[in-house]
């Protein structure tokens, strides 16, 4: 790990939530990514969902070493409420989701916020890389794609199975969220399928890139 870079009194160019419940087999590996991302004006929101094993020790010694990192203990009422609360508090100008078995690319962040800013997109994506079993592009972009229409953001935001849900390989603009007013369904499963629905057809654009990948690990 390495110190914080960045100087937390300025707002943060990208604020990423990280929903935690029972990972401490994970939880590592997924913050050693996020730590030491090449975009360094980040904060870390890692919203502790009543973990009864060790991933909160775990997440302390994090915090203890980078500045970036903010923590917050809640009971456990699911990964819908855990990630609304870390966007209660996002100060960034672009949100980002991580679930805590999974990680990114070191270069994920920087290459998402700039593909956005630069195209004031209020939404950026990634590809998915899936490493259950063995290797698979759960959605592969191999070159920088620009979605307006309402047929052509849905068509880049699914995957080989037709999924188009996903939160976590993809940056979106905090002032977007909060005019179209995008939270997460709480006390059900697939609380993402709502939100990201909701946002595809709002956002004035999807600008999806190459080259860097979210990983699901589990």
């Amino acid at each position: 790990m390495s110190e914080s870079l960045f100087d937390i009194k300025k707002q943060p160019k990208v604020s990423i939530i990280v929903p935690v419940y029972n990972v401490e087999d994970y939880i590592e590996k997924c913050l050693d990514s996020l730590v030491n991302q090449t975009l360094k004006e980040i904060e870390i929101i890692v919203v502790n969902d009543g973990s009864t094993d060790s991933s909160l020790e775990k997440i302390e010694k994090f915090a203890q070493q980078d500045s970036r990192i903010i923590i917050i203990n809640q009971e456990n009422q699911g990964q819908g409420a855990a990630r609304n609360s870390g966007l209660n508090i996002a100060k960034g100008e672009y949100i980002g989701f991580v679930d805590s078995d999974d990680y990114v690319d070191l270069d994920f962040y920087e290459k998402l916020y700039n593909a956005a800013k630069n195209n004031d997109a209020d939404i950026s994506a990634a590809s998915i890389l899936k490493h259950k079993k063995y290797k698979r592009f759960n959605l592969l972009y191999k070159k920088q794609i620009c979605a307006k229409t309402t047929k052509d953001k849905i068509k880049v935001a699914k995957d080989r199975k037709g999924r188009f849900f996903y939160v976590w390989n993809r940056l979106y603009k905090n002032k977007f969220l909060k005019q179209e007013n995008l939270a997460f369904s709480t006390g059900i499963y697939y609380e993402d399928v709502m939100f990201s629905a909701k946002a595809i057809l709002a956002a004035n654009m999807i600008i999806c890139i190459s080259n860097t990948y979210y990983h699901i690990s589990s």
